[in-house]
């Protein structure tokens, strides 16, 4: 098939729903069908066999694009819109892919051209607004409830990432159009191949030895939890360690403040960001993985890796996490400082080493590359029927 995707984001940048994207075209790619992408005039392209990438105009005044809503994305929505029906204009589609608030494209494009819609749900809207606290405007709120709910109805197939959006979007629209396809899919490989120099260059890079090393891999937004994180850093040994891997460099000097308040400015390690291809060196350097994350019902994106890389995790005892994790593969706790505290420790145990193996396991029997394209290819099933 020939697929139109429209992706309101950055491609290609090493965060949540970019990495998404570049997984669900490299699936469709894999699979034999071809994907005109049209994206952000920001971001890296990759070189996939079958893909093409158009970028909307840029504005002078936009320079990056920050997680969550934001102004410059309503400018930059504005001339993709334009760019992706120039697109539908110029050649037939047989399905037409988006992601996030794309989805209202789709709806109009899907209706003006008779082309079916593949809508990618990565999150709720109306969740968004409350997660990123851009507006408590009713109108507003209201604007992004009717856009999704229009959205779902419009779709011939949704897929949804994780089972609280698919609890969410049942609500709305035929379950059956739905289809569950958590971000389990990446490319870090955890196996005795890997460079033991630019492991032992990571480990130093990082303080490993003496001390017990935690980290942190992901955007610092406020809903990640970092202030509970640090907090609980405050409650441990001095042997306890903390590595942040991400965020921009206004967070990250907001972390540092936070730290030097708590007294462990001296045993917080921020990196930024760091290459996708670097991260698994970064988990295996490491004795414990955390999640602090706070808000939302989303699982994290990071996850997933966390639990196949063999290192023992720590995550708050919230849906976000529980709906696709338990305490057999990770040590849960409440979002308290001492109980994260007390979870880190529990991981730098016996019982850590004894979840890690078990989180191990468990991903290799649930999370293999076959089982994704077979998810992905059931999605655009849903959505073009194979005998159409």
């Amino acid at each position: 098939m020939k697929i139109l995707m429209i992706a309101p984001e950055p491609f290609f940048e090493p965060r949540g729903t970019p990495f998404s994207e570049f997984y669900r075209i490299r699936a469709l790619c894999e699979v034999g069908h071809t994907v005109d992408l049209v994206t952000y005039p920001i971001g890296q392209n990759k070189d996939i066999t079958g893909l093409k990438i158009f970028r909307g105009l840029k504005p002078p005044f936009v320079k990056s694009v920050k997680t969550g809503p934001s102004p410059a994305k309503l400018f930059l929505d504005f001339f993709l819109f334009f760019k992706a029906w120039a697109r539908l204009l110029r050649g037939k589609y047989d399905v037409i892919h988006t992601h996030e608030e794309a989805s209202i494209m789709g709806a109009f494009f899907s209706k003006l051209h008779r082309t079916p819609h593949l809508y990618d749900m990565h999150s709720s809207l109306v969740q968004q607004m409350n997660n990123f606290g851009f507006t408590k405007s009713k109108l507003v709120i209201g604007m992004f409830k009717w856009m999704e709910k229009v959205s779902l109805n419009n779709a011939a197939s949704t897929i949804v990432i994780c089972p609280s959006l698919y609890e969410y979007a049942s609500t709305i629209t035929n379950p059956a159009k739905l289809t569950v396809i958590e971000n389990f899919i990446d490319d870090t490989t955890f196996n005795l191949n890997m460079d033991m120099k630019k492991l032992e260059a990571i480990k130093k890079e990082t303080g490993y030895g003496d001390k017990k090393i935690i980290t942190y891999t992901g955007t610092l937004e406020k809903y990640q939890g970092m202030p509970l994180l640090i907090s609980s850093i405050a409650l441990l040994p001095d042997k306890f360690k903390l590595v942040l891997i991400g965020g921009k460099p206004a967070q990250m000097d907001e972390v540092n403040r936070f730290a030097a308040e708590q007294g462990v400015a001296d045993r917080i390690l921020l990196l930024g960001s760091k290459p996708p291809e670097d991260m698994p060196y970064y988990l295996k350097a490491s004795d414990i993985l955390v999640s602090p994350r706070i808000l939302g019902t989303n699982i994290p994106l990071k996850i997933y890796s966390y639990l196949k890389s063999g290192i023992p995790v720590v995550a708050t005892n919230l849906y976000t996490h529980t709906q696709s994790v338990n305490e057999d593969i990770a040590i849960l706790t409440d979002p308290q400082p001492q109980a994260f505290a007390d979870g880190i420790k529990a991981a730098a145990s016996k019982k850590g080493d004894q979840v890690a193996l078990r989180a191990r396991a468990f991903c290799e029997e649930n999370y293999s590359h076959e089982r994704y394209l077979h998810l992905v290819s059931t999605a655009l099933a849903k959505a073009v029927p194979l005998n159409d």
